[in-house]
């Protein structure tokens, strides 16, 4: 009869060979995340969290990513855009008061006004409150409302403030001007320098633009369209739109 071998008992060798691609793949992990982190916008909750996260896979742990998903961290950020906004917008609020009782006091109501909008504070100024028809230049009666208005546009902190020309839909053709875009782009920087002799104003955040008769509020179909469209407009932007 054949022998029966014995079948010997060896210990069971465990396959570590795994571990190598696994280190791989926390390496590239990390230069995948050290790629985005400094792509992206740097702020204290983003870097204590990526820190936490990496203390946790170099020094050991419980095996499990506890990294804060992108929609976590996106909430916090949001909140505390929240927060910010809801005190710019009060400000905001706050200057539009003041330009208000102006308004009321100097009874302007009929031709300056005030509207809070998703860009920012907006003060509309009837073009013939400033200008003469065909005109880019503030007549000297009223350049004293332009000064007055750049005394409620001191902030602290300061915003930034843009400035645009608006005009109707009737051709101009002058010696001067050879277009509706000329006309409101001079009317902007007229205006916005007589705000700038207040020295309390800083230059560096004031814009000048002209939108000639493309940005139309009314229809231009009615003489009273077009008075309307006629205009000057201060935009003062919130301080987080600059910030973002």
């Amino acid at each position: 009869m054949a022998r029966k071998k014995k079948k010997r008992n060896h210990e069971e060798h465990i396959d570590e060979s795994w571990l190598v691609p696994y280190a791989d793949i926390l390496t590239l992990l990390l230069a995948l995340f050290i790629v985005l982190f400094a792509s992206s916008s740097i702020d204290s909750k983003k870097f204590n969290s990526m820190s936490n996260y990496f203390n946790q896979v170099f020094t050991g742990g419980t095996g499990v990513m506890d990294f804060p998903s992108t929609t976590q961290m996106d909430n916090a950020d949001s909140l505390e855009r929240g927060g910010s906004g809801k005190t710019e917008q009060e400000e905001l609020s706050h200057i539009q008061s003041k330009v208000n009782t102006y308004i009321e006091n100097k009874e302007l109501s009929d031709k300056l006004g005030t509207s809070l909008t998703d860009e920012g504070l907006l003060v509309t100024i009837r073009d013939n409150v400033l200008f003469e028809s065909g005109d880019a230049e503030v007549g000297k009666e009223n350049q004293r409302i332009a000064r007055d208005i750049s005394k409620l546009l001191v902030m602290n902190p300061p915003r930034s403030i843009v400035i645009s020309g608006h005009t109707d839909n009737l051709p101009i053709k002058t010696n001067q001007f050879d277009s509706n875009w000329d006309l409101s782009v001079m009317r902007a920087v007229n205006f916005m320098k007589i705000l700038l002799e207040n020295d309390k104003l800083d230059p560096e955040w004031f814009s000048a633009k002209g939108f000639g008769e493309f940005k139309p509020v009314a229809s231009n179909k009615t003489a009273e369209g077009r008075a309307k469209n006629r205009r000057v407009e201060i935009l003062i932007v919130p301080r987080t739109n600059v910030d973002e």
